[in-house]
């Protein structure tokens, strides 16, 4: 209920008693007290209601006062229940209204902050920007374009690169002839190559089983 009844009227506003709030705290207070009076009517209308039962046969005088007295009761049960609906209805008025006035004036201030943050703007001083953004970008781009193109240093040809690179790989071929003595493995035609690294592997792969199979006798003899 305090962000629905918060009022900008300050202090002195707050203090009326004729403001929404205090009103709608008065109807509360007085739609308690109805709520009390109708549960015990109701309490009060049950039990002569039970004393009318108990007394129809054998005092129907008391009977008949029970009975009465249930009447009055009922009568101001309903006068009761229509005060109740009275002010939940004003409550529920006074409440409709005033989020209607609260909605009202966040509207007007929102307004008023729209005003102030858009000031003298307008879609043409917008679009003129824009224009402006788009240009400086542009220019931004042609003068990085252009300082790309700058060399920096002498100016090199790649087949003066290439050459002094076939000399490295010569001069570094010539050296591991002069350390061996021969030509350098890596150098043999790769066919012939193959087939010693394959031979080698296969004889390797021989020896391990035949020194795998004198172990296996060695065991057996040893048994």
């Amino acid at each position: 209920m305090s962000g629905i009844w918060g009022w900008f009227g300050g202090g002195a506003a707050q203090k009326r008693k004729d403001t929404p709030k205090n009103v709608i705290l008065d109807l509360r207070t007085q739609l308690e007290m109805l709520q009390k009076r109708e549960t015990h009517l109701m309490r009060q209308i049950e039990e002569q209601e039970q004393i009318a039962r108990k007394n129809v046969n054998t005092n129907k005088t008391a009977a008949k006062a029970a009975l009465r007295r249930k009447k009055i009761h009922e009568h101001n049960l309903e006068q009761t229940l229509n005060h109740i609906g009275t002010i939940e209805q004003q409550m529920n008025a006074i409440e409709s209204a005033n989020i209607n006035q609260e909605t009202f004036l966040a509207m007007q201030r929102a307004g008023k902050a729209m005003e102030t943050i858009h000031g003298k703007l307008t879609p043409t001083k917008v679009d003129e920007t824009m224009d402006k953004l788009q240009e400086y970008n542009r220019l931004n781009e042609e003068i990085a374009e252009a300082m790309g193109t700058i060399n920096v240093g002498p100016q090199l040809d790649d087949t003066e690169l290439e050459d002094e690179l076939e000399q490295l790989q010569q001069q570094e071929l010539e050296d591991k002839m002069l350390e061996t003595g021969s030509v350098p493995v890596d150098r043999l035609p790769t066919v012939a190559n193959g087939e010693i690294k394959g031979k080698a592997k296969a004889q390797s792969v021989q020896e391990d089983d035949e020194e795998a199979e004198l172990r296996r006798l060695q065991a057996e003899m040893a048994m």
